[in-house]
């Protein structure tokens, strides 16, 4: 077993944990934006990053360390649940864990999240107009848009909805051409 997968199947439990008493709490929203900050936090600083991975650093000097970080930046039920974490020396799931705390809000909202590689950056209107066609694709109310630049893709774009790829770009159209060719060669 890959170590991503056991990381995702130990994830789950606590994102479910979170989400289940954030609902409880009507924290959903303000839960959601402790996280996204806790994240944007984590990935701007290599340091902190590799602090918080180390297994030689013990929780009580991680909670610390998170605690005199975050203590006036998010509510006191995502602050209780970093001290979980480090305590069950669990901080490491933290990017897995945050990212089924949002699929289980966007699933709560029904909103469908679409991943969008392209080779240069899309403006916004055509962001709107990708926006209109994935919710009538997947009837969802909303839609949020993870967009990623790969320069590989020559032109064009890909899509990614779950497990759902729709591939327009100029790189996928020579892949499909090569391997029909391949065929027909055969």
């Amino acid at each position: 077993m890959s170590q991503s997968i056991s990381f995702a199947k130990a994830a789950f439990p606590y994102a479910e944990a979170l989400f289940e008493s954030s609902k409880l709490m009507k924290l959903i929203e303000k839960t959601n934006q402790d996280l996204v900050l806790i994240t944007d936090t984590i990935s701007q600083s290599d340091n902190l990053k590799t602090f918080l991975l180390n297994p030689l650093v013990g929780p009580e000097i991680k909670k610390k360390v998170l605690h005199k970080l975050f203590l006036d930046q998010v509510s006191s039920h995502v602050l209780n649940f970093l001290s979980i974490l480090a305590d069950r020396r669990r901080i490491n799931l933290l990017n897995p864990i945050i990212s089924y705390y949002l699929e289980l809000v966007y699933k709560l909202k029904l909103t469908t999240v679409a991943n969008i590689y392209t080779a240069v950056l899309i403006t916004d209107i055509q962001q709107e107009s990708l926006k209109k066609k994935i919710k009538n694709i997947t009837h969802s109310r909303e839609v949020k848009l993870i967009i990623q630049i790969n320069e590989e893709l020559i032109a064009g774009f890909v899509i990614k909805i779950g497990s759902k790829i729709i591939d327009m770009s100029i790189s996928g159209q020579i892949n499909q051409m090569t391997s029909y060719l391949d065929i027909a060669n055969l």
